[in-house]
């Protein structure tokens, strides 16, 4: 099992590096998409839940898997467990949490601030493979299953090329 967490662990690291390398003479954007981690579902009629401990723990898991690489901006909807998800990461990193609406995903304003940069967004279920497909220019990526909050969508822009992976980070 050991081998396999550092085997897990160079192949994300691998992928992250391996995006945001430029490319000589080219511009690279790169966008590192997650969706929330674990959220509190004692109370239903609770629109904007916190995460659980189970939560937590995934969240500054993520700040690990971010570690190496220096974002230049971190973008959460305005929700509790978006915003307590990205923390951890926006803390080690130094850098402020910016909101944008999970109803208005790729716009233009987005797209200019963020050309030539290392992006991380953090969504949900549904909003997190809508931005990817919204980048990618088609739908690729289905709305997440409710029990997954592993995966990474990395989507990057060379000259105007787009590529794009997902990873499974459990």
């Amino acid at each position: 099992m050991k081998h396999v967490k550092h085997l897990l662990f160079f192949l994300v690291f691998f992928a992250l590096v391996l995006n945001t390398v430029p490319f000589y003479g080219q511009e690279v954007t790169t966008y590192y998409l997650i969706r929330h981690a674990e959220k509190e579902l004692s109370d239903k009629s609770n629109r904007n839940p916190h995460l659980t401990k189970e939560g937590h723990v995934r969240a500054k898991a993520w700040r690990s898997v971010f570690k190496h690489l220096n974002l230049d901006h971190i973008y959460s909807s305005p929700y509790h467990r978006t915003e307590e998800t990205a923390q951890p990461i926006a803390d080690a990193q130094q850098l402020s949490i910016e909101t944008y609406d999970p109803r208005d995903l790729y716009n233009e304003a987005f797209q200019r601030a963020t050309q030539g940069k290392k992006v991380l967004v953090v969504g949900h279920s549904n909003t997190t493979p809508a931005l990817a497909n919204a980048i990618l220019g088609e739908a690729i990526y289905r709305p997440i299953d409710e029990s997954i909050h592993g995966n990474l969508y990395i989507v990057s822009i060379i000259n105007g090329e787009v590529t794009s992976q997902l990873l499974s980070i459990e």
